[in-house]
């Protein structure tokens, strides 16, 4: 039995679908919110019979592997590694990677996870300092000190595999090299640097990014190491008190909250999630028993679910695990800042969102609260969080509590806070922190109101052009995803001496939903041809189900393309009725109905199935 089908008969789908999101029984299947695309009503369906899911809203489709693909914003074989640890399935193939010597030809992403990996147990070794490192022995024994001056267990350190960098310019380098990587391999992981990038470099040679720093590694929601944080030990007065890795084909940093991988458990069992700003923060919140942190770490928040490269970003993943979110950072104006920055992003991206904000007691962070004050103290900051229009209106009204200037914190209120306000849809919502600004600030009820209309109006024009791009964003990843699988089918299939499907009919079917020649269709995918070959090996190396797959997928590309269409036919017709073009409005509307007839053919089929 393949690895695939052990994980399949140990996970099944419902009880997969169900540990992320809320179901409820529809007769034989199950229903529920979709996690892919915003709706009211439930649209999102889950059949524990043919091990799938289908959503009816945006066409989301798939088994386990899809589901953690897109749900954790995973390659496949990310969601390989997840399901296979969940479901305690060894991997076969990761297993003959990583015994054998890392060559060439191995896949460039691969080889960026393995060298991380590395790296990861080099950094980690030195911790807790031993007897036969008498090179460094000092070095690593303050390092080892400061972590447990912050307040940090030895089981702790081990569970966040922090390590640290010899103040050393070839240490990471040098046992790379003995490990079989190369330079390139280094430098696009982001772990050494060409000697011309910084004066006193060994001449000639590359060297280590990171040194005499401690090392907090960086993971995707699967667990794989990405990047790494470094910490300096010993301020020399030249260099950043954090050095973070640069980004890389696997690391992209508006798609990465630190610890994520650790908290997304506890934020789904505890329906909401905590937002500090470093690693000591969420740390010794993990390590007080609140797992359900994650933190920025320097990392800008972004105002979009999905990167251009179609991964999920960071609050993205969060808001798909729960709409409860508390921001705790710093108890100065920076921290306040940094909470006005990343408040609203929360609010414009999900306005169903209960986006909270609360402070430390100022000169102190969450990391000197927990280690200083104890778990409770923190318990207590986390109970007194607001809702961020409470929070900000709050915190206006005590700056501005000794200037007598009481003009100048209303205008502030109105410009600064208005437009928060405007970003939340529910009506009873809006009233009620109307009638709180109101009441707090004594700007009457008809003057927000009516500067609520013109921020309203001003974003307008905005947002639609931002729902627009995010649509588009969302229905080609859905359509490129379905093609994806379907070509490292026949990538693969070409490979063998007998063919399970006829590759050349598929790619004809697939070049006629797209109205393209064949060899267009082969030349335009983006993807690595090896990470499609091993995808389609891996889940079909047993020949199992192959040709009813390759059927449903072109249902589902066919589909998917029909989406397309009716979406660009629509503006089409909004267009010329703008311009009250009867004759163009009636011809663009028969070829709408046209396409809503195949799609909802479609549907029955389905409904059928």
């Amino acid at each position: 039995m393949s690895s695939v089908d052990q994980i399949k008969s140990r996970i099944d789908i419902l009880s997969l679908v169900t540990s992320y999101i809320k179901l409820e029984r529809a007769g034989a299947s199950w229903k529920g919110k979709c996690p892919f695309h915003n709706e009211k009503s439930p649209s999102f369906f889950v059949s524990p019979e043919r091990g799938s899911y289908y959503c009816f809203g945006c066409g989301a489709s798939g088994d386990i592997f899809t589901f953690v693909e897109e749900f954790e914003g995973l390659d496949f074989k990310g969601a390989l590694k997840l399901l296979a640890d969940k479901a305690g399935v060894p991997l076969e193939v990761y297993s003959r990677e990583h015994q054998k010597a890392v060559s060439e030809k191995e896949d460039e992403k691969e080889r960026l996870y393995l060298v991380m990996e590395e790296a990861t147990k080099f950094f980690e070794n030195n911790f807790p300092p031993k007897a036969d490192q008498p090179q460094a022995e000092k070095e690593i024994k303050d390092a080892w000190e400061y972590l447990k001056s912050r307040g940090i267990l030895d089981k702790t350190i081990k569970d966040f595999r922090i390590g640290y960098a010899i103040l050393d310019w070839r240490k990471l380098y040098d046992y790379l090299k003995s490990k079989n990587f190369t330079d390139s391999d280094m430098e696009k992981a982001g772990l050494a640097k060409r000697p011309e990038a910084e004066l006193g470099a060994p001449n000639k040679a590359m060297y280590d990014r990171f040194r005499g720093r401690i090392m907090f590694p960086i993971s995707d929601s699967s667990g794989r190491v990405i990047a790494f944080s470094g910490r300096i030990l010993s301020d020399d007065g030249k260099s950043a008190k954090y050095l973070n890795s640069p980004e890389t084909l696997i690391f992209k940093k508006s798609a990465v909250l630190y610890g994520l991988d650790k908290a997304k458990q506890s934020i789904r069992k505890n329906d909401f999630s905590i937002v500090v700003e470093g690693q000591f923060d969420l740390i010794l919140s993990h390590q007080a028993g609140f797992r359900n942190t994650v933190a920025t770490s320097g990392t800008a928040l972004v105002s979009s679910e999905k990167s251009e490269n179609n991964s999920v970003n960071n609050l993205g993943l969060i808001s798909r695990l729960s709409q409860n979110i508390i921001f705790i950072f710093d108890g100065d104006m920076a921290g306040f800042n940094a909470s006005m920055r990343a408040t609203p992003i929360a609010l414009a991206l999900f306005s169903d969102m209960n986006v909270k904000a609360t402070e430390i007691p100022e000169g102190m962070d969450p990391a000197d609260l927990i280690s200083k004050k104890g778990p409770d103290a923190w318990r207590e900051v986390i109970r007194n969080s607001k809702h961020i229009i409470e929070f900000l209106v709050d915190k206006h009204m005590s700056i501005s509590k000794d200037n007598k200037d009481k003009l100048k914190t209303k205008l502030e209120i109105e410009n600064k806070i208005i437009p928060y306000l405007a970003l939340i849809k529910n009506p009873v919502k809006r009233s009620h922190f109307v009638s709180l600004i109101f009441n707090k600030s004594g700007i009457s009820e008809n003057d927000i109101r009516d500067r609520l209309k013109t921020v309203e109006k001003e974003l307008k024009s905005e947002n639609k052009g931002i729902e627009e791009m995010v649509g588009k964003k969302e229905r080609i990843f859905r359509k490129d995803y379905i093609l994806r699988k379907l070509l490292g089918i026949i990538f693969w299939q070409k490979t063998l001496k007998e063919k399970k499907i006829d590759t050349d009919q598929v790619l004809k079917e697939i070049a006629e939903i797209f109205n393209k020649m064949p060899e267009e269709v082969l030349t335009g995918i983006k993807e690595n041809k090896e990470d499609l070959i091993f995808e389609a090996e891996v889940f079909y190396g047993e020949g199992a189900f192959i040709e009813k797959d390759v059927t449903e997928l072109l249902f589902n590309l066919r589909e998917e393309y029909l989406k397309e269409e009716l979406s660009h036919k629509i503006k089409e017709l909004h267009l010329y009725e703008e311009n009250k073009n009867t004759e163009k409005v009636a011809e663009v509307l028969k070829e709408v109905n046209a396409i809503n007839n195949k799609i909802q053919n479609i549907k029955n089929s389905r409904l059928s199935k």
